[in-house]
C-alpha cells in the first residue's frame, strides 16, 4: 500500500525528474542550482531539489501577456 503524504511533508526530486517538469537538459537545471537560482540540497554527489521550490520558481519566471 502506497504511503499517505501528510500536510508538512517535503517531497524532493532529483535534478532529471526536475529537467522532465520544465522540459529543460539536466545540464540547465544544474546550472540553475549552482547560480543560485533554483535551491537544492547537496546529497553525497546529487543534488535534491524541493518540489515547492520548483512551483515557486516556475510561478516567478512566468511571463504573462501585456
Amino acid at each position: 500500500m502506497a504511503e499517505e503524504r501528510q500536510p508538512g511533508d517535503v517531497t524532493f526530486m532529483t535534478v532529471a525528474e526536475v529537467a522532465a517538469i520544465m522540459r529543460v537538459s539536466k545540464m540547465t537545471v544544474y546550472r540553475l542550482v549552482h547560480s543560485g537560482e533554483l535551491p537544492a540540497v547537496r546529497v553525497g554527489r546529487s543534488f535534491r531539489v524541493r518540489e515547492d521550490a520548483v512551483t515557486e520558481y516556475l510561478s516567478q519566471s512566468y511571463m504573462g501577456t501585456a
